[in-house]
């Protein structure tokens, strides 16, 4: 159960851009002025200076696990939250960063000569839930803000939030949009999770899955498709959902 009074609320971020949190920071509708009323801000980096040790009733953290010198300021956030959410790709499945995942001298590939200096001591990327125990995952790179509001005020209600586990075709189809192998295209709809409401191929532009995949994706038939429906040689087919996938994959390292 929340608080009774106000709901503390705090933003915590790990390896990643903080794209999320710009993200809320550009909410300008009466819907999120309204939400604030209700809850307390106790931390939140890119928006104000303060910092709490405090017991919390919601923690959001975004980015992605890659530094050992991180398990014990997650466990800590763990231990005095009540409930944790992993917002974006980065902390819900290691999103862009599990790309170094691949990489077998990643450090050198990236940083040069000065691959072994101590601030840039990092292993692979791993998602948040791989480290403490999440109760709620938001996807997207970014995050959608609005399905932030709605989870987030499922929780202030007392309600349990859907976080939607089918592919985006399902959205597609919804929508009446035309399908981008019909338009002669190759699209990664079939096993990318849906909730974004498929703005991509509404727009005439293939589907990045940059909100993952769903649950037990068959990325063999994936790859299969793309190949002969979507005219992709097969190593072109085998890397097309790597950009926000590369953890999720089947080969991943």
């Amino acid at each position: 159960m929340l608080s009774p009074s106000k709901p503390k609320v705090a933003f915590f971020d790990f390896a990643c851009c903080e794209g999320c949190q710009i993200e809320l920071t550009n909410y300008g509708d009466s819907a999120f002025l309204e939400l604030m009323q209700h809850v307390e801000i106790v931390e939140f980096r890119e928006a104000m200076s303060e910092k709490t040790n405090e017991p919390i009733d919601i923690a959001c953290i975004e980015g992605s696990f890659t530094r050992e010198a991180d398990r014990k300021r997650l466990e800590n956030i763990r231990a005095r939250s009540k409930t944790i959410i992993s917002y974006g790709q980065c902390a819900s499945t290691a999103g862009i960063n599990a790309l170094k995942n691949h990489q077998n001298d990643y450090k050198a590939f990236v940083y040069g000569q000065d691959a072994h200096m101590p601030h840039l001591d990092s292993s692979f990327a791993k998602p948040i839930s791989e480290v403490i125990k999440v109760d709620y995952q938001i996807f997207g790179c970014p995050m959608n803000k609005y399905e932030f509001l709605d989870i987030l005020s499922h929780l202030l209600h007392g309600k349990e939030p859907v976080i939607p586990n089918y592919p985006v075709c399902v959205e597609c189809k919804r929508n009446e949009t035309v399908c981008r192998y019909l338009a002669g295209d190759h699209c990664l709809g079939m096993l990318a999770r849906a909730g974004c409401g498929a703005p991509c191929p509404a727009d005439g532009i293939p589907c990045e899955a940059c909100r993952g995949f769903i649950d037990n994706p068959n990325q063999e038939a994936l790859e299969k498709v793309l190949v002969e429906n979507g005219g992709l040689s097969k190593t072109r087919a085998k890397e097309r959902s790597m950009m926000f996938n590369a953890n999720e994959r089947s080969d991943a390292s």
